[in-house]
């Protein structure tokens, strides 16, 4: 089943282009937080992807002013009377690990994932936006890891490792200590954002740059996005070489190596 068969009661799903889905977080009233509802529909969406070859990249965006609050805190106090918090072990296994895999299955599935922050990313948007493979942003977006401001560790969701590898150790701390916001100026300075561009022309610049990524051939793209995952933790050089030696092996017999590299073949010698 592709994902465009699926229906999601938090988000909205569209292929604008061929090859190119878009996704649209969609509980504008709430700055698109996430529910369990939401975190439901993304299991449902990871698991689509990851059998869907029809569709090579993901563009993630909110609806409304915002791309996504972070956890919807309105009903915390209903919350309280669940299962879920019953006790740190039931919270860990059916509240925080079940959120935690929102990154980790953004990270997982084979398309690259491009974000376009149209608004406020804070929390758990802001750990999505961290766990995007390219991210864009609109003038009036602003990034801020919130948990520390209600109590919690600044450590969720991914954000400890993400963040410094994005714009480093020291700036990463002090954005994850303060809980501060971070502008879209700020952002693309720090090297958080690749570009910064009007509100009106966020999601076809998402599309332009997907338009590159889908005229590369299927294994290569997915390939480098497993390489960039892994080789980001690699122990050594020579393990990083290893491990792209391996996929280069692949590709050079894939079908599309010695045929987009004709162009490049010397004409044949004239007698």
């Amino acid at each position: 089943m592709s994902v465009a068969d699926h229906s999601f009661s938090t988000m909205t799903f569209t292929e604008p282009e061929p090859g190119v889905g878009l996704l649209t977080l969609n509980r504008p009233e709430r700055l698109n937080a996430v529910n369990p509802g939401m975190v439901t529909d993304f299991e449902a969406l990871f698991a689509a992807l990851a059998g869907d070859n029809t569709i090579r990249v993901l563009i993630l965006t909110g609806a409304g002013r915002g791309f996504c609050s972070g956890a919807d805190l309105s009903d915390v106090t209903d919350y309280k009377e669940t299962e879920a918090f019953a006790d740190p072990e039931s919270y860990l296994r059916l509240g925080q690990e079940r959120y935690g895999r929102l990154v980790l299955g953004l990270r997982a599935i084979p398309q690259p994932v491009i974000a376009a922050v149209n608004g406020p990313a804070a929390g758990a948007g802001f750990c999505l936006a961290l766990a995007s493979d390219v991210r864009f942003a609109s003038p009036g977006a602003y990034f801020i890891a919130s948990f520390i401001n209600i109590g919690l560790s600044a450590g969720e969701l991914g954000s400890s490792y993400l963040l410094p590898r994005l714009v480093g150790l020291s700036r990463a701390a002090e954005i994850l200590y303060t809980g501060r916001k971070v502008h879209a100026e700020e952002a693309e300075r720090i090297g958080l954002v690749s570009r910064t561009v009007q509100a009106d022309t966020l999601i076809e610049t998402a599309l332009a740059c997907a338009r590159q990524m889908i005229a590369k051939s299927p294994g290569g793209l997915k390939l480098t996005k497993r390489a960039l995952d892994r080789n980001i933790d690699a122990q050594s050089l020579t393990e990083a070489v290893d491990f792209e030696n391996r996929n280069q092996a692949l590709m050079v017999f894939s079908g599309e190596f010695f045929k987009l590299i004709q162009a490049f073949a010397k004409p044949p010698e004239k007698r």
